[in-house]
């Protein structure tokens, strides 16, 4: 699942060809992906501009002129693709739309944008752009890792006395957005964190320590165009490379990347997922 550093990455691909730009026409080359689209979303979105381009969390928002804002989750294998136009220093030729291209969006200044979804869990929908953040996907989100209400004191009030795992709390959507499995690996490594420690055991310190941890491990990895594992690519269809930075994220049995440690990387499953820490720089009583 593409998580916040993939989806800002796309963002960024996005806006050069769509912020400020009219919805030329409208292909929706099917009646859903994970859910239903909303009705005569073709029609809804043609000869529309689109005003802004941003990010909730995992969720891309495109806000139109007609006073309704696109909501784009890419899902696990979702893809937004441009062609049609100069990407860096390639001219891309308008594609033809394939097979997995669900809907397909031509835009007035030249680009053709898809989304190719194979698996069809991705979504698109439709709503009101002032109630966007009433919309139940968007209303029960904690606040960005990036903004100013995420901050230690805030990280430590909504952790305090919580029994469940840091890396449960940290993957929690209701305590901070955006936050997915691979980059929570990397940022307990960093601060030193046991996974399977209790939330509510976090000291001040800690918290004072993991907040700007978050901030920097998701900057790297948009820097680096996000991790390519599976399916995620950027929008010139080109791959992420954050994962030749990974720390401890799939180096189960590799020796620990810090000096001076004689440790090995090691991996349990937390709540169905691969936790990969180093048990002596992240030893859990220390």
């Amino acid at each position: 699942m593409p998580e916040l550093p993939e989806v800002e990455t796309v963002r960024r691909g996005l806006l050069p060809v769509m912020e400020g730009q009219v919805i030329a026409a409208a292909d929706v080359r099917r009646p859903d992906l994970r859910w239903p689209f909303p009705p005569d979303m073709a029609q809804r979105l043609t000869g529309k501009r689109v005003l802004s381009l941003r990010r909730r969390s995992k969720y891309i928002l495109a806000d139109l002129d007609s006073a309704e804002t696109l909501l784009i989750h890419l899902g696990m294998s979702g893809r937004m693709l441009i062609s049609g136009v100069m990407i860096g220093d390639y001219e891309h030729a308008r594609a033809l739309p394939e097979k997995h291209d669900h809907v397909v969006l031509d835009m007035a200044g030249g680009a053709r944008i898809a989304f190719n979804d194979a698996r069809r869990f991705g979504a698109m929908d439709l709503m009101a752009t002032d109630a966007v953040d009433q919309n139940p996907l968007i209303a029960v989100l904690g606040p960005e890792p990036f903004g100013n209400d995420f901050s230690p004191a805030y990280l430590a009030a909504r952790l305090a006395g919580r029994k469940t795992p840091i890396k449960s709390a940290l993957l929690d959507q209701h305590i901070v957005a955006g936050l997915g499995n691979i980059y929570v690996c990397e940022v307990l490594f960093r601060a030193g964190i046991h996974p399977a420690r209790l939330a509510g055991d976090l000291t001040a310190p800690e918290a004072d320590r993991l907040v700007p941890l978050i901030r920097d491990v998701l900057d790297e990895a948009i820097r680096a165009g996000g991790s390519s594992l599976r399916d995620y690519q950027k929008t010139d269809g080109t791959l992420g490379y954050f994962q030749h930075a990974f720390q401890v994220y799939g180096r189960e049995g590799q020796p620990c990347s810090t000096p001076g440690c004689v440790g090995t990387v090691a991996r349990i499953v937390q709540a169905g997922r691969s936790s990969f820490f180093c048990p002596l720089c992240q030893a859990i009583h220390r």
